[in-house]
């Protein structure tokens, strides 16, 4: 059974899910989790047209929606090196600090990331390779917005870089308090990663002008055309994810993503305080956020909410936090057990899941549909966010249950090589002959017969 109701006294955020004493089948049980209302739909039609309309007018109509959307004059979409240098160089050094030691965690994890090529002798001389390429060349996107994300550019960048991709394009959304071009911090982020193609560019007309590319011809002033690119990755709004859907196919993308979603799963034992702390921490970046908390103690439940009261009056964003608390993609789901709250959290497949229970690695290596797992009360998603090591580009939604976050081999193909000498040839061809001939495509078959004879 389901209800909303509150504990007296309590705040009006997170709505209680009660499913002790329920035997839900995996259908029943994923209707009944909390999830927030991603509407594509709202936004295909005004997307397919910024789509349309950058394909056709190009920088023409990048300088005119920079001027609709973001309130800019644009001659050009490029980021001066000048403006670059000087954001790296202007940083705050604690700031820069803390880039540094995430860009080395990242890398050091993208770098194990990368795979082996795997091949298989079958004899006579056949073999059958699987060997990994880069892709040419990617476009990163950067959202401004509510925040800014040099963390993600951090998080975009390095996997990519680890792939060994030969071309990488950045863009972000100008911002009227910087002259038109991105936040600094994102420009000195993007410096300190050696990337020197920076396009000023927000929204869907980023992803449009990535996935079809922008003719220079089109541009008011002698610039650079915009080449297209063969993969798009990076969190946005709704018309950012709306964007990627409708090129998918042009070109490769991590995913659509929604708004952030932080699960907890935890015992009686686990801190009120850090958990408070962890769903507050994820409900300030987006009103749309889905905060949720699974657990069989109503003592933790109790105290969670007191820690809410005055953590959530506390904090910076307390109007955003508490409307994401509040929302219907948040809520507490109480369970009979342990046990029953991981296969909550394994239907649920949450972008990030938190595990705050006895045996807590015990239990995370039973999770088998999560973005990212952080283990004990020592490893918050925001150590994720930034310093971990860890992508924190993962998949929303429930679109964890069969997607990953983003990692090195998403800018790689694998590229399978086929070598059969004639000896090889033969002692397999009597079988692709019968298998053509069993699928009716007879042609396939003479084209072994013509080599092994018998045609």
């Amino acid at each position: 059974m389901t209800n909303s109701t509150q504990t007296p006294g309590s705040l009006p955020v997170l709505r209680t899910i009660d499913l002790r004493g329920t035997a839900l089948d995996h259908a029943g049980l994923k209707a009944a989790l909390p999830r927030p209302e991603n509407d594509f739909d709202s936004a295909s039609d005004a997307v397919a047209q910024i789509i349309a309309e950058v394909r056709t007018g190009g920088y023409a109509t990048l300088a005119e929606l920079a001027r609709r959307f973001d309130h800019v004059e644009q001659s050009s979409t490029v980021v001066p090196a000048e403006a670059r240098r000087r954001a790296l160089d202007e940083l705050d050094p604690a700031v820069r600090d803390a880039l540094e030691e995430s860009i080395r965690r990242a890398r050091l994890f993208a770098a194990a990331q990368r795979p082996a090529p795997a091949t298989v002798d079958f004899g006579q001389g056949a073999t059958v390779t699987q060997r990994w390429e880069p892709v040419r060349r990617v476009g990163l996107y950067v959202p401004g917005g509510l925040a800014v994300y040099p963390s993600s550019v951090v998080m975009n960048v390095v996997p990519a870089q680890a792939a060994g991709v030969g071309s990488i394009a950045l863009a972000s959304p100008p911002q009227q308090e910087f002259g038109g071009l991105p936040h600094p911090t994102i420009l000195a982020a993007a410096e300190l990663l050696g990337i020197t193609e920076i396009h000023a560019i927000g929204g869907a007309q980023a992803i449009a002008a990535f996935a079809y590319g922008v003719d220079a011809d089109t541009a008011s002033t002698p610039t650079e055309g915009i080449e297209p690119v063969d993969v798009i990755t990076g969190p946005g709004n709704v018309f950012v994810a709306t964007a990627k859907r409708l090129v998918k196919g042009v070109v490769g993308i991590d995913a659509e993503a929604g708004p952030t979603e932080i699960a907890i799963l935890a015992d009686a034992g686990a801190t009120a305080r850090y958990v408070a702390a962890d769903l507050i921490s994820q409900a300030e970046h987006d009103p749309n956020a889905a905060a949720v908390l699974v657990t069989d103690s109503t003592e933790l439940v109790v105290a969670v909410r007191q820690e809410l009261d005055g953590q959530i009056a506390a904090t910076k964003h307390v109007e955003r936090v508490r409307t994401a608390l509040a929302g219907r993609q948040s809520a507490v789901i109480l369970v009979d057990d342990l046990a029953a709250g991981l296969r909550v959290c394994n239907t649920y497949a949450a972008e990030h899941l938190e595990i705050l229970t006895a045996d807590a690695a015990a239990v995370a290596a039973r999770v088998t549909a999560a973005g990212a797992v952080f283990v004990g009360e020592h490893s918050p998603v925001s150590l994720g966010d930034y310093s971990a090591g860890s992508n924190h580009v993962l998949p929303t939604s429930g679109t964890a249950a069969f997607a990953s976050g983003l990692n090195v081999l998403t800018f790689l193909k694998a590229i399978q090589v086929i070598d059969y000498p004639s000896a090889a040839l033969r002692e397999v061809g009597n079988h692709v002959v019968a298998l053509a001939r069993a699928e009716d495509l007879p042609a396939h078959g003479d084209a072994v017969s013509h080599r092994i004879g018998g045609h």
